[in-house]
């Protein structure tokens, strides 16, 4: 199951960036759309809401008379342009504060204080699996799915603050964990850190220069940091071919 969220704002554009960073994420879903708190109000009384992301100055009624007068509340994000209602807002026991503009790596921090709270974080499991790279997979916990990911398809790891992005030749996963934690648990000898923000699989390279890795049809920096070890992993697997 999804996470679902009730995005409430008067501003249209503003209910378009939330959407669209929902749309972003593989555990997440738009569950309803409301321009005004009294029509938030009727939705939540009909429909479970898991995350509520809502404006505060709003015509009719706020964001925060909205929250006093439901009594089964769900997790509550306050997206706003005024910095001054953060205390009116953590007193209501809202699990997070954002001030508009919202960028996305905001945004996944507000996930992520929601996912903490609820238990949702991924458990990793690698398959210990002697006879080969081509059986090996881990299991990932996405909400409440187990989610399973053949090593082989993997095309890399970007880091994108406490989640990560598993992209694959088909699909991307983004879920909760560190990009360290995957460092240290998928096989050195297939996988290698390239980038703060990336791991590639060393059997989907398919070149580079100074500066840039082409991992399938992908283009993907290569740290400054990260240089001299790279080329020493390139030139010790060729000395085995």
């Amino acid at each position: 199951m999804k996470i679902k969220c009730l995005l409430v704002d008067d501003e249209p554009p503003a209910i378009d960036l939330i959407a669209a960073y929902i749309d972003r994420m593989d555990d997440l879903e738009v569950a309803g759309r409301c321009s005004n708190a009294i029509d938030a109000f009727g939705f939540l009384q009909k429909n479970r809401i898991d995350l509520l992301f809502l404006d505060i100055n709003m015509p009719r009624m706020s964001g925060l008379d909205l929250i006093r007068s439901l009594q089964d509340r769900p997790r509550i994000v306050l997206t706003t342009a005024y910095r001054e209602f953060a205390a009116d807002g953590f007193d209501l026991d809202v699990l997070d504060y954002l001030v508009k503009p919202i960028s996305f790596d905001r945004f996944l921090k507000a996930i992520a204080k929601f996912n903490q709270l609820h238990s949702f974080r991924q458990t990793e499991v690698p398959e210990q699996l002697p006879d080969g790279f081509d059986k090996a997979y881990m299991y990932f916990k996405v909400n409440k799915e187990v989610k399973k990911i053949f090593l082989r398809d993997i095309l890399y790891i970007e880091s994108i603050k406490d989640y990560v992005k598993i992209v694959t030749a088909d699909k991307a996963l983004i879920t909760y964990q560190r990009l360290s934690y995957m460092e240290e648990k998928l096989p050195e000898h297939k996988f290698l850190r390239v980038h703060k923000s990336f791991i590639v699989s060393a059997d989907r390279i398919a070149g580079y220069n100074n500066d840039v890795i082409r991992v399938g049809e992908h283009s993907l920096p290569l740290g400054r940091s990260y240089k001299q070890s790279f080329l020493k992993f390139i030139a010790h697997t060729a000395s085995l071919k």
